[in-house]
């Protein structure tokens, strides 16, 4: 399974952003983002799992301001990002994996792919 993140830049407090992720290779039953900002661990964001019906869960401090969703037939999930702040600065991470996920620990997300740098300024 490949993933290719996309869409991260910069932006300025308060703004938004939409974060893609395409997965191609194999069939999935969940998606997520993680973070990393600079000296600090990676971040559980958020992820979205599809067996008899989409269930998400995310991190408290992004709960109201950020969204996934996906579009099977084109093999995409999205991250909308509104009211960014700067401590949101970080490179996004999209992971999926074959069976239903909904953990917030790296360990247990067996695809990864590359990450895109979303920058907020204040």
């Amino acid at each position: 399974v490949q993933l290719q993140a996309s869409g991260g830049g910069l932006v300025q407090a308060g703004g938004s952003l939409r974060l893609s992720c395409a997965a191609s290779g194999g069939t999935l039953s969940s998606m997520g983002w993680f973070r990393q900002a600079p000296g600090k661990e990676r971040e559980f964001v958020g992820v979205i799992s599809w067996s008899g019906g989409d269930i998400t869960n995310y991190l408290d401090s992004v709960k109201g301001r950020f969204t996934i969703s996906r579009d099977n037939a084109k093999n995409m999930m999205y991250l909308q990002m509104n009211s960014l702040k700067p401590e949101d600065t970080a490179v996004y991470y999209c992971v999926a994996d074959r069976w239903v996920r909904l953990s917030s620990s790296p360990d247990y997300w067996r695809y990864w792919g590359q990450g895109t740098l979303v920058t907020v300024s204040s």
